[in-house]
């Protein structure tokens, strides 16, 4: 038996008030489980599963005050912080724990899968709408039909049963997720376009970038959209660094910023050497590795 609250997630409180949702159901289905759900305005019939949830966050809390910072190097260090505070506070449930393994039923061959797949269109602004975000694809996708499948950190794109992009899934609503390198060949082709394409914002990298274009616009607006575009379209197939750093370059001397000046400061830092680090390796002595193998010898 597995009991929920009564959250749409499982519940489908708009028809037959039985009914769960058909992703709850294909859960129950995989584990051999029955559903059951609290009834309305009773939280505290999962009074057990609550009170757990708000200890956890206590517990979290202090355990991050004593380490002295929030700040993690990344999501797998946060992840290992957290399982060593789930070991501490399941110290004491290790017995129970193995009281209720023994009884335990075998779990399925196989998991469930985690993701759903869904079926979108690209649209003509080669952009693909999910779960009320937008997310843009390759310009070679327009017009055609892609499955998604969405997971809990991103999603995989998949065309001619092919994963062709894997974009970090956005949280909440009507947020976007833009690269300029999906867009910049159809862009290329239409420049007029950009003037009052929806995303424009999303389509400077840096901040230089947007002072390019500021330049462009400022000394010739009726080729501003073209020269810029044109720098991105470097970005694209030639580096952004490089880009940006040859855009700073010109800043910072005054002197005019135009897409050949862009292309010589790169071309130039492609044939030059003065940024090049040089790396010597030494001869391998393979006494060392032979002496290590014999000291693990004399131990075991």
């Amino acid at each position: 038996m597995h009991q929920s609250d009564r959250l749409s997630a499982a519940v489908n409180n708009l028809s037959n008030p039985q009914e769960f949702t058909d992703r709850y159901q294909a859960i129950l289905a995989h584990y051999r489980l029955k559903g059951r759900k609290i009834n309305a305005r009773r939280a505290h019939e999962n009074g057990d599963v609550e009170q757990r949830h708000y200890r956890f966050k206590k517990a979290l809390e202090q355990a991050l005050l004593l380490r002295g910072s929030r700040n993690f190097q990344d999501r797998q260090e946060y992840e290992i912080f957290l399982r060593k505070l789930f070991i501490q506070l399941n110290a004491g449930r290790r017995e129970r724990l193995s009281d209720e393994l023994k009884v335990l039923k075998r779990l399925p061959a196989r998991r469930l899968e985690s993701s759903k797949s869904i079926k979108v269109p690209v649209s003509q602004g080669s952009t693909i709408k999910v779960d009320h975000n937008v997310y843009s694809v390759d310009s070679r996708l327009i017009g055609e039909q892609v499955h998604v499948k969405v997971g809990a950190l991103q999603l995989e794109v998949w065309y001619a049963q092919k994963c062709v992009e894997r974009l970090p899934r956005l949280r909440g609503r009507g947020s976007r997720h833009i690269q300029y390198r999906h867009i910049i060949d159809w862009l290329v082709r239409k420049p007029g376009a950009f003037e009052n394409y929806r995303y424009q914002p999303d389509l400077f990298p840096t901040h230089r970038f947007r002072m390019a274009y500021d330049y462009f616009k400022e000394h010739d607006e009726t080729k501003a959209a073209k020269k810029y575009l044109h720098l991105l379209y470097l970005a694209t197939y030639e580096s952004e660094i490089k880009v940006d750093q040859s855009l700073d370059q010109l800043i910072r001397n005054g002197r005019p910023v135009t897409c050949k000046a862009v292309e010589e400061a790169i071309h130039a830092s492609d044939n030059g050497n003065e940024n090049r680090t040089e790396v010597e390796i030494g001869p391998v002595c393979l006494n060392d590795y032979d002496a290590l193998l014999a000291e693990r010898m004399v131990i075991s």
